[in-house]
């Protein structure tokens, strides 16, 4: 390894070509990076007293130790964020300067023949710079002045655009922006292949960039050790392929968690998030076997992370085709609960596999979400959650498979149970439904239970007939009787209190009678929630108790409790004592 202080522009300059290698991750950078970065150029270039600014280091590895000058390109294993960003400042600034020269070696030709481009070669040789897949085509389009091409890179052209915006700024003084960059300094640390350890390197630098997320290592832990062909190879068929799946933003976002919930299928515990990436290589040291070579077992295992990937894809990202499974599984995401994904991601690979039909898959998808969605509303903890879902199948029996989640689930004790139709009644009439977690999904749930034509509860207010108003009306208080305050308190936001309109404004505190006979109010609302307020002749505390009642009893039918024979769910019991 050699390190050395250098700056930056004099480092991209010499340099023929900066490659990012297929495993590294996309260009990651967001408006708050791209901020600091900014604010650094601006006061390094107006303190004259600050001689150099130092922005972290960038880590490459060449054929052999000879300095950043060597001829072949060189592949950046650390520090493609900086370099990318700072890119992208210059060729802003290059587009902003125009004939200009603020400063020596700052006009647009200049700029653009030093450091984005090597003017006398052709092809990709042509750039300095050359990201990885969707990044590249973008970079490579801001440099030759093109249209982005329409799968761009997200990050790159708002960023891109930030930068022009904070340039043309009428407060920007661009000879100060430039000082600024020429006085960007960076560690250049060269490695060679044969006698420094790439990965082990890229583990241990302490970035002063974004950090990566336990995704973006394991994929390096994956593909940076492997030849290049294979390298190649698995990324383009596998790799690259999930990435393109999940989408731009949702693989930032999600991908750490799939590997996590991954993980937890394929070993019964679950990891915690910032440690996936040590949980990955044990598991791929675990299940490496003396008769698998190396390299034919990261690609059965990277084929396996694949097809998990898909079907997380069509779960929780809305990639599913089939109506029904998509509309099950939309519900589930809805309803936030990230810990169920394990056990459904054994679920759909089993249907995928034919040991369960759709049918079966989406009634446990819908028994998995009332268990859930009760255990919720009737406020039981929520920290049994994660495991009951990690183990379940173990104590299924796949030949009896939905009779064994059934019964799994109707005998889990205690604080793991699933609550009885009487538990859920009873409390989901008292429960503050207004502020509960999942609002907008109980309450499309439950509109458009058993509806072909669905009522789209977005599109409208959520309303309390009772008013919010602490201060309420002589007419409020009069038919909620003396004890107007403590009926207020304790009713206002539960279930027989709530419903759904478009008219929210124009109800405004009106009384009771009011709301229900104006235009547009309870007596022609097409809403199911709203059945039977139009015939009520007042709003006190026996009509909310009563209309939560009803209400109630809908609730129950919406989130049913799975049904199984006692004989069949004894069996069950007893087997399970016998195991013990």
């Amino acid at each position: 390894m050699q390190a050395r202080e250098a700056k930056f522009l004099e480092v991209i300059e010499k340099s023929p070509q900066f490659q990012i290698p297929l495993y590294q991750r996309s260009y990651s950078w967001t408006e708050r990076e791209c901020r600091q970065l900014w604010d650094d150029v601006l006061r390094a270039g107006a303190d004259d007293s600050i001689k150099v600014h130092f922005i972290g280091s960038i880590v490459y590895i060449e054929s052999g130790v000879g300095g950043i000058t060597h001829k072949a390109p060189v592949l950046v294993i650390d520090g493609q964020q900086r370099l990318t960003t700072v890119t992208l400042l210059i060729a802003a600034l290059a587009g902003v300067l125009g004939d200009s020269e603020p400063l020596d070696g700052f006009s647009e030709r200049k700029l653009k023949n030093y450091y984005l481009v090597n003017p006398e070669e052709s092809d990709e040789r042509y750039y300095k710079l050359i990201l990885s897949q969707t990044d590249r085509d973008s970079l490579k389009a801001i440099v030759d002045g093109n249209d982005m091409p329409k799968e761009h890179s997200i990050r790159i052209h708002e960023n891109f655009e930030l930068f022009k915006k904070w340039l043309t700024d009428k407060n920007t003084d661009l000879k100060t922006v430039c000082q600024g960059i020429a006085k960007l300094v960076i560690v250049d640390i060269a490695l060679t292949r044969d006698q420094d350890n790439p990965q082990l390197i890229f583990e241990s630098m302490n970035s002063t960039g974004k950090e990566l997320s336990q995704a973006d290592l394991i994929r390096n832990y994956i593909l940076m050790g492997l030849e290049t062909e294979l390298q190649t190879r698995l990324y383009n068929d596998s790799w690259r392929r999930m990435e393109i799946d999940f989408g731009q933003e949702a693989y930032t976002t999600h991908f750490d968690s799939f590997m996590r919930h991954y993980l937890t299928v394929k070993t019964g515990e679950i990891p915690k998030i910032d440690a996936v990436y040590e949980a990955f290589k044990q598991y791929s040291r675990d299940t490496q076997t003396d008769d698998v070579s190396e390299s034919q077992h990261i690609e059965n295992l990277v084929s396996d992370i694949r097809q998990y990937a898909s079907h997380f894809c069509q779960m929780a990202l809305g990639a599913e085709s089939d109506p029904e499974l998509k509309k099950a599984f939309d519900d589930i995401r809805d309803l936030k609960v990230d810990v169920v994904y394990p056990f459904l991601l054994e679920l759909y690979d089993d249907y995928l596999k034919e040991i369960l039909t759709k049918d079966e898959l989406v009634e446990m998808v819908r028994i998995a979400e009332s268990y859930v969605f009760r255990r919720a509303v009737c406020n039981i903890p929520t920290n049994s959650l994660n495991k009951t879902f990690a183990t379940f199948t173990k104590s299924v029996d796949k030949c009896r498979y939905l009779e064994s989640v059934t019964a799994h689930l109707m005998l889990l004790p205690s604080y793991r149970r699933f609550p009885t139709d009487k538990e859920f009644y009873n409390t989901f009439q008292q429960r503050d439904l207004y502020n509960f977690r999942t609002r907008s999904y109980w309450l499309r749930k439950f509109e458009n239970h058993n509806r072909k034509e669905r009522v789209y509860v977005n599109d409208y207010t959520i309303e309390h007939i009772m008013p919010q108003n602490d201060n309420l009306s002589r007419e409020w208080r009069e038919s909620l009787g003396e004890d107007w305050e403590r009926v207020q308190s304790t009713w206002l936001h539960t279930l027989g209190n709530l419903t759904l309109t478009g008219y929210n404004s124009e109800y405004s505190d009106r009384p009771f009678s009011e709301k229900r006979d104006m235009t547009g109010g309870f007596k022609d609302s097409p809403l199911r929630i709203n059945e039977g307020l139009g015939i009520a002749t007042d709003w006190n505390e026996e009509s909310i108790k009563d209309r939560a009642g009803r209400l109630a009893t809908h609730a129950v039918a919406v989130w049913s409790a799975p049904v199984i024979a006692d004989d069949v769910l004894e069996s069950y019991r007893l087997e399970k004592k016998e195991r013990k």
